[in-house]
């Protein structure tokens, strides 16, 4: 058997125009670091789930992803996180939404599929389940960073102007990954701060099990970042598998379909990382860039930002 992994740090990045070289070294290396903590569990005969949850992890740590420590901020000032799991062997799914506290939000969501017979909790009992687990809790100083606080700034004031921002890093940013293990399973990790200046309750695709996340042994997993409120539309996660299962489409072509037409002539900017059963790969998008990561068994990592 193989394995596989690719991850994630969002759609809808920095303007190419815009990026500084020291920038781009710090998101690659970033990305490469998200990779080595999935990897390793792989290469250790590990699963798909526990490799998904320590790259998200990796990301949610680092605060020039949008998710965890680098989330964005709501138009009230507020940090709400969304994240999810997906199991593909058996589809067992965890979901949170509008969190704030654990310091990775992603084991939070795991934590809601593992203990208890729920797939999604918000409020002060998701935040419950997270304590009982015994999970790392921080405090809004952890949380807090100077480029996302002034951003918000930024948005509110266009807002009072009546402007609208056209750069997509504003609307969505978002962390996840996808693995195929030793053992043939599959899994899906997803995790997010939402949309800059987002109305407080506001909840995303990421948390949204068939939007945002999706993992099915029998097709494939799916990690989706972009704008999250067509990604919900269109199911787009659960529309590759579907694409495989009843068309007998490949990963590569159902991913395309969803990704580079469905969703972007529906003003669904963003893109997917996925990975099928076989240990295929694809990470389309259909903005100007996104962060992104692979590996496989035996060979060398990949990381990249634009086309």
């Amino acid at each position: 058997m193989t394995y596989s992994l690719a991850i994630h740090g969002g759609a809808g990045t920095i303007l190419k125009s815009s990026m500084t070289p020291e920038k781009e070294a710090s998101y690659h290396a970033g990305l490469a670091k998200a990779l080595e903590a999935g990897e390793t569990i792989l290469k250790a005969g590990g699963s798909a789930m526990d490799a998904v949850v320590a790259a998200v992890c990796a990301l949610e740590d680092d605060p020039q992803f949008n998710a965890g420590r680098g989330s964005v901020f709501t138009a009230e000032g507020k940090q709400e996180m969304d994240a999810a799991v997906m199991d593909g062997k058996d589809r067992s799914a965890g979901t949170v939404a509008g969190i704030f506290g654990p310091r990775n939000p992603v084991k939070a969501a795991r934590a809601v599929m593992e203990n208890t017979s729920h797939v999604t909790l918000i409020g002060p009992n998701a935040l419950q389940v997270a304590k009982d687990a015994g999970l790392e809790f921080e405090t809004s100083d952890y949380f807090f960073t100077q480029q996302r606080w002034d951003s918000l700034q930024e948005t509110l004031e266009m807002r009072a102007r009546g402007e609208q921002s056209t750069d997509p890093a504003r609307r969505h940013g978002t962390v996840g990954a996808v693995a195929l293990d030793e053992h043939g399973n599959l899994a899906a990790a997803t995790s997010t701060g939402g949309m800059t200046a987002k109305a407080a309750g506001r909840v995303g695709d990421s948390p949204i099990i068939g939007a945002g996340t999706y993992a099915d042994n029998d097709t494939c997993a799916v990690s989706g970042t972009g704008h999250g409120e067509v990604f919900i539309r269109w199911t787009a996660a659960s529309d590759i598998a579907a694409r495989m299962r009843y068309a007998g489409q490949s990963l590569e072509e159902a991913a395309d379909v969803v990704v580079m037409k469905n969703l972007a002539e529906n003003d669904g900017s963003g893109g997917v990382v996925a990975v099928d059963a076989k240990g295929n790969i694809s990470m389309p998008f259909n903005c100007e860039g996104m962060y992104r990561g692979s590996v496989k068994k035996g060979e060398e990592p990949f990381t990249a930002i634009y086309r």
